[in-house]
């Protein structure tokens, strides 16, 4: 079993830019106002990325009307979450593996602004 981690560089430069954001504007801020910041912060760093970008959900090979919407994908292959709650939720984490099974992406990134302390953040990984 391999011990590498995967999109280490990219991972470490977008939770760089997410901790540039909540050092800025700290915790208490509505979801989109930190997605607003990431944005400009993405650009000023040279951070590729795709925002809200609709997904296709299939059922049995069909497509279905529902779709998906992770905040970003960044490097056109790293979902990245962000929410504004006191902690992470299960129901979080179950978002992000959802958009990962969606996307066949392999990393996931979930960040947690609304922590009060310090910004949260956790990865997941898709071994399918």
């Amino acid at each position: 079993m391999s011990t590498e981690v995967i999109y280490k560089e990219e991972s470490y430069k977008i939770i760089g830019a997410c901790f540039e954001v909540y050092n800025e504007m700290g915790h208490g801020f509505l979801e989109a106002v930190y997605q607003e910041c990431l944005t400009l912060e993405f650009a000023a760093e040279s951070i590729p990325f795709e925002e809200k970008k609709e997904l296709n959900l299939y059922y049995k090979k069909k497509q279905l009307k529902q779709r998906y919407e992770p905040d970003f994908i960044c490097f056109d292959e790293i979902v990245v979450e962000i929410k504004t709650a006191k902690t992470i939720a299960d129901e979080y984490r179950a978002q992000i593996i959802n958009y990962l099974k969606a996307t066949d992406k392999k990393l996931g990134l979930l960040v947690n602004f609304g922590h009060h302390s310090k910004l949260e953040h956790e990865r997941f990984v898709n071994l399918n």
